[in-house]
This record gives C-alpha cells, sequence and structure tokens, in this order.
C-alpha cells in the first residue's frame, strides 16, 4: 500500500516519494490517513471521524467510504 509510505506535512500537503506524486488534503483527509497507516480498521476510523467531528455515524461512513474509493482509484491502497 503506498498510503504508508505517504508523508504529510504541517500544510496537509501529503507526497509519495517512490512514485514522486503530491496530494492536497483537507483535515478529515488527513486525519483518515494517519489512522490507516496505524493500521486502523475502516469501522474504526468511521467510529474516530463520527466522534472527533461530532457527526452521525452513517454520515461519517459514507464520507469516510468514499474517501477510500478515491484512494484505490489513485492506487493508494487496495
Amino acid at each position: 500500500m503506498l498510503i504508508k509510505e505517504m508523508i504529510v506535512d504541517d500544510n496537509n500537503m501529503a507526497f509519495i516519494p517512490s512514485i514522486g506524486t503530491s496530494y492536497q488534503l483537507n483535515s478529515t483527509a488527513k486525519d483518515i490517513v494517519d489512522l490507516l497507516k496505524q493500521g486502523k480498521s475502516k469501522e474504526e476510523i468511521v467510529k474516530i471521524i463520527s466522534q472527533k467531528y461530532g457527526v452521525d455515524y452513517k454520515e461519517a461512513y459514507i464520507d469516510v467510504q468514499d474517501f477510500f474509493q478515491k484512494l484505490k482509484i489513485y492506487g493508494l491502497i487496495k
């Protein structure tokens, strides 16, 4: 998974050195990336995001699922 080698700076700019690609993340996306790098499951991530941002679990699930789909499209996760 390329996501594991992603480096995110203080301005939420993410860089993957092996392919030389960078991405701009918002704070929620940065949180999700950090949680993925910690080995958290999708369900754990949804729960943490839901609690941190004070949103309904279902809404958080939809948003996390959407972000996961984007990560798959870019080839960053399987």
